[in-house]
């Protein structure tokens, strides 16, 4: 409506403007005349021109009304972050997508975020906090697996975009949709893992390396399986035997009831249990642990702190900083999910009016997935990064494809 207003005031203007070159114009007496025989053709001309004017004014004005408030729409979007259950300054997934989006305020500084925290971890609690808030934004980022029930939402809602992290949406039947209003992004969490399964495996001096997550979800089911598949792939290249330990009464049971073993604290908030789970790998000689359980894993984190001669792999981010310890540091690498760019990039596209609804997995040929190995920030020795940069061209060229969830590959029978 306001498009339309606009279009007819520029083009009344216009009109106005060309009636008043028209007709505005005073002779000499003596020229009275021929002055009246001009001013009618002018007059004339100017009426047969006015409906081409007028056109012209409405396509300009339209376009004009649209430009403005596109710009507007673009300098003043509320975006919300959902999250659930470690808040978004959980040092690690949570964190990094919430760090895409202050990157992107830092250059359309009208535009905000209000972070949004849904304690449960509960799949209907979280989309209902969706639903909550889904009138008061232009943009909600929901992270994580449990948000993947918002297509309804969003698709009674379709003035609003939404950028999923880690799921893909579904319908009140669990089958995967694709929404013209949602953008989301899984990435293929197996191909840093196996980084870090490479990384632990080399760089282990007891021979005994693990992996410890949070809930069994597709996303940390990936990372498990392609972390045992980076242990495999070392142990083979590079004759080794290493072994990777797993605590019974912890093995974790996927999205589809199956058995996945590894080490499920079975939350992403609860540090005393991710303190006991670290304990309890630390007692069997675990020397390298690589964590995946968000807030969980700092309850890991203070386990190998208190321990003597074990590292730690950070998971999704660069975890360097947070494992500082007196005048040493635990951890190895980190196993990265570059979340936060790919969240900028997503909000950009907003902006640029290139939106668009899809269902995406993002890899290591979009840089979105990868392990650290500046220098000061890992302490992987030099021969470790040359090896695992050389299977990371694997990786990345689709050689080495590691066990994933759903891939139809098992670590078991994992080869390349």
């Amino acid at each position: 409506m306001k498009k339309k207003v606009l279009a007819m005031i520029l083009s009344s203007v216009m009109t106005l403007s060309l009636f008043g070159c028209g007709s505005g114009n005073t002779q000499p007496a003596a020229e009275d005349a021929a002055a009246e025989e001009t001013t009618e053709n002018t007059e004339a001309e100017a009426e047969a021109e006015e409906p081409e004017a007028e056109a012209a004014g409405e396509t300009e004005g339209t376009d004009e009304a649209a430009d403005t408030e596109a710009a507007t729409d673009a300098a003043a979007l509320k975006i919300a972050i959902v999250s659930s259950p470690s808040g978004v300054d959980d040092g690690s997934f949570n964190e990094d997508n919430y760090n895409g989006i202050l990157t992107f305020i830092e250059s359309h500084p009208d535009c905000t975020v209000t972070p949004v925290q849904e304690t449960t971890g509960d799949v209907t609690a979280a989309v209902q906090a969706v639903a909550d808030i889904v009138a008061d934004y232009d943009v909600i980022v929901c992270c994580g697996f449990q948000f993947a029930g918002i297509a309804t939402i969003a698709q009674e809602n379709p003035e609003v975009d939404f950028i999923l992290v880690d799921s893909f949406p579904s319908d009140a039947e669990g089958n995967e949709v694709t929404v013209d209003n949602i953008y989301a992004m899984q990435f293929a969490e197996q191909e840093s893992g196996f980084f870090a399964g490479m990384a632990a495996a080399l760089e282990t001096a007891s021979g005994k390396v693990a992996v410890v997550n949070g809930i069994a979800y597709p996303s940390n089911v990936n990372y498990q399986y392609g972390f045992e598949c980076g242990v495999k792939y070392a142990n083979e290249t590079e004759g080794l035997n290493v072994e990777i330990v797993e605590l019974a009464s912890y093995a974790g049971t996927d999205v589809t009831g199956a058995d996945v073993g590894g080490n499920y604290i079975g939350s992403f908030a609860d540090e005393a249990t991710g303190k006991v789970v670290g304990n309890a790998l630390i007692a069997e000689g675990v020397d390298v642990v690589f964590v995946a359980a968000g807030a969980s894993g700092n309850g890991v984190l203070t386990a190998v702190k208190e321990a003597e001669g074990v590292k730690f792999i950070g998971c999704d981010v660069d975890q360097y900083d947070d494992g500082a310890n007196g005048d040493a540091n635990v951890v190895l690498t980190s196993a990265l999910k570059v979340m936060h760019l790919n969240v900028e990039r997503s909000l950009n596209t907003i902006v640029d009016g290139t939106f668009k609804g899809a269902n995406v997995v993002l890899q290591a040929d979009t840089d979105s997935t990868g392990y650290v190995k500046e220098d000061g920030r890992c302490q992987l020795s030099a021969e470790t990064i040359s090896k695992i940069d050389a299977a990371y061209e694997q990786v990345k060229g689709g050689t080495i494809v590691p066990a994933a969830n759903f891939n139809g590959v098992t670590p078991e029978d994992f080869s390349w």
